[in-house]
């Protein structure tokens, strides 16, 4: 990092952070995730390059959508190492999302459109709630509780 023309292509982290419109410990906490790197001056302070603002901008807008920080980082490995993403990158990238974006605004629409019946009903009831027990699903796994929510937070 000793040429001049190599320094400025770096930026520190608060310049990233006030590029990005993030907090300074959001643009650690990415590092932190191995979702951006960082090399290190003689003086042992970090320095970014420009292309982590690309990279950042695509976490962004993923976080926006719900896309897990896991899904990011999965999908960053599949990129070339040590590159800024390109236009093509991210097609490929939202192209990867898409599916489980729709699939999640049908699953919401649903619930807005069945919500209407749930609000007050007062059913109370596990086996023929369409919303929390669809077809009486979780009858097959036993008595006791069971929310069809659980297997998607393990992912």
């Amino acid at each position: 990092m000793a040429a001049k023309g190599t320094l400025q292509r770096y930026l520190s982290v608060g310049e990233v952070a006030r590029r990005c419109g993030i907090a300074v410990s959001a643009v650690h906490f990415y590092e932190r995730k191995g979702l951006i790197s960082s090399i290190r001056t003689d003086g042992n302070q970090r320095r970014f390059h420009r292309g982590v603002l690309r990279k950042l901008a695509i976490i962004k807008v993923a976080q926006k959508t719900g896309i897990p920080l896991s899904e990011i980082g999965a999908a960053f490995e599949k990129l070339p190492s040590n590159t800024v993403p390109t236009a093509k990158d991210w097609q490929h990238l939202s192209s990867q999302w898409r599916d489980d974006l729709n699939e999640r605004i049908e699953q919401l629409t649903r619930l807005r459109d069945q919500l209407g019946q749930c609000i007050g009903c007062g059913c109370l009831s596990i086996s023929d709630c369409p919303l929390r027990n669809p077809a009486d699903e979780l009858s097959g796994d036993g008595p006791g509780p069971r929310l069809l929510e659980l297997e998607q937070m393990e992912d």
